[in-house]
């Protein structure tokens, strides 16, 4: 890999670990949470169809770990449209 790429794969990296350090007691809440309680506002009875069958520690991990699913989605749909790229490259007939 060429020296930008690494450059560019460090910076990546680092803009989503750094934010844990500096928001330390910052409260990184998701759409379901704020979900869940309005639906609890409209209806105090209600239950949910089922329960997860993990939940992670902390609010803080389950945003890496989103962000990491989202990160490694965008990677293979990049690898993809560069891989289609290169190959239409390679068969187009040199003139």
């Amino acid at each position: 890999m060429k020296k930008n790429s690494w450059l560019l794969i460090i910076l990546v990296i680092a803009l989503a670990i750094i934010p844990l350090f500096l928001a330390g007691e910052a409260e990184f809440g998701g759409a379901d949470g704020e979900a869940e309680e309005v639906i609890t506002e409209i209806q105090p009875d209600y239950e949910p169809w089922f329960a997860p069958l993990w939940e992670p520690p902390s609010g803080e991990i389950e945003s890496l770990l989103f962000a990491l699913q989202a990160s490694l989605g965008v990677g293979f749909i990049a690898y993809f449209f560069g891989y289609k790229a290169g190959q239409r490259k390679i068969e187009k007939p040199k003139s």
